[in-house]
């Protein structure tokens, strides 16, 4: 039995996972790759801290030079995160001939086209099934058993901490701002939350799946996006009143004009599934045009469920299926038709508007006109009268829209107006509506 050497870069949460995962089950690995695979460097910056898994002597480094230089080591699994020094770890280690995991869905979204085309020139590969919904095996589903279809949409809840901070709002009446600190209490949310309820992260995961599921080359800055920051106690009253609860969905639509892609807080259907994705889940909804609809649902984050996924490319790296697949989708490369990506503007939804009014004659016609103007029908209203918190004698109105469809532009310069109007008061709340 040959041995495969292994080293590791970040031993954080999700390393110390791994690292659990390759030194405790070390036989079983070796039971399923007929080969004796062999944890021999983990690097990390503080080499001091103590782990609650035990670490043979010798293997903790901070000098990443002898992962570099060490010609016997065969994979690198990178787990630092953010962009540098990950981007330069991950060159490093495929121009020294060693094939890579990563785990790091920004790196991936900003430099992916970079690190594919080195990785060619190397002969080596890149797995990343962690990068997408931890534990869920989303990315080799859609790379290996469903290339027999054009895949025609993918509808994904894939922000574990989103989706727990609205669950908490909806299920328990929280506010927003116990909700986050909720999230982070338990670990699901980071100190700075931002990039997980600004839509960011979803963003960057959406763009991996875009490029993966359509051969879509995008940079991820340019995708329309919306955060939870906005979403109120009361939009979840109203989204129930109305058959609707809210989730961050990450969207990429194909159509004639080319591929859609956004990610936005959405009213979802009670009946439909991923609408009853609750808590830290993640779910992806794929359709095919010849397998129809595929549901993919469970744990997206968390030491666990992904050091599970890393480990798991580790395996079909070693095993050579990485090469197969990595081979014969051609990541990140201009050689087969890239699917045009539709301007924002041009979009096509219906919505969900909310915005404070006064509540007196008129007011209904002045914001229903510019709405009629820019081509946009009102599928339904509800108002519902209120004290104005700032003068007790003034009455306002809370005023909830749902559109028909509407093209994504006109729907913006109506808002823009609509704020315009002395009888409206504040900014427009604006989510997706999806059936």
């Amino acid at each position: 039995m040959s041995v495969i050497k292994v080293a590791l870069f970040g031993l954080g949460t999700i390393g110390t996972g791994v690292a659990d995962i390759l030194l405790n089950r070390r036989e079983h690995i070796c039971n399923v790759t007929g080969q004796d695979v062999l944890l021999t460097r983990i690097c990390d910056k503080n080499t001091t801290s103590r782990r609650d898994i035990d670490i043979p002597h010798g293997i903790l480094t901070d000098d990443a030079e002898l992962i570099f230089n060490d010609p016997e080591i065969s994979v690198g699994i990178e787990l630092i995160g953010g962009i540098e020094p990950a981007r330069t770890f991950v060159l490093r280690l495929l121009e020294s001939g060693k094939n890579v995991v990563t785990a790091n869905k920004a790196l991936l979204a900003q430099h992916g086209a970079e690190l594919f085309a080195v990785a060619r020139r190397c002969g080596c590969t890149i797995e990343f099934e962690a990068a997408v919904c931890g534990g869920i095996p989303i990315l080799s589903s859609i790379a290996t058993s469903l290339q027999a279809n054009t895949i025609q949409s993918i509808n994904a809840i894939v922000n574990g901490t989103s989706n727990f901070i609205l669950s908490q709002m909806e299920d328990g009446g929280t506010s927003y701002s116990d909700a986050v600190k909720e999230a982070q209490k338990l670990g699901y949310a980071e100190a700075n939350p931002a990039m997980d309820v600004d839509g960011t992260d979803a963003v960057q995961k959406l763009t991996i799946l875009a490029q993966l599921g359509f051969g879509a080359v995008v940079d991820w800055k340019n995708v329309s996006r919306m955060g939870i920051e906005s979403v109120d106690a009361i939009d979840f009253k109203f989204a129930n009143d109305l058959g609707y609860r809210i989730k961050l969905l990450a969207v990429a639509n194909r159509s004639d004009e080319g591929l859609e892609l956004h990610v936005a807080p959405t009213l979802v259907k009670f009946d439909n599934p991923l609408a009853r994705v609750h808590n830290a889940f993640n779910a992806i909804r794929v359709v095919g045009d010849y397998v129809g609809p595929v549901f993919f649902q469970g744990l997206g984050a968390g030491r666990n469920p992904t050091a599970s996924a890393i480990v798991g490319d580790v395996i079909d790296t070693i095993l050579g299926r990485s090469k197969i697949t990595f081979d014969t989708l051609n990541l990140w490369s201009n050689d087969k038709g890239v699917i045009p990506i539709k301007r924002t503007e041009n979009f096509y939804s219906k919505s969900y508007l909310r915005f404070d009014a006064e509540d007196r004659p008129g007011v209904m016609r002045d914001f229903a006109a510019v709405f009629g103007e820019k081509n946009i029908s009102i599928a339904s209203m509800i108002q519902h009268e209120t004290n104005n918190p700032d003068n007790s004698s003034k009455q306002k109105a809370v005023i909830i829209l749902i559109t028909h469809e509407a093209r994504e532009g006109d729907l913006l310069e109506a808002i823009n107006e609509v704020e315009k109007l002395p009888s409206i008061q504040g900014k427009v709340i604006r989510m997706r509506v999806q059936s």
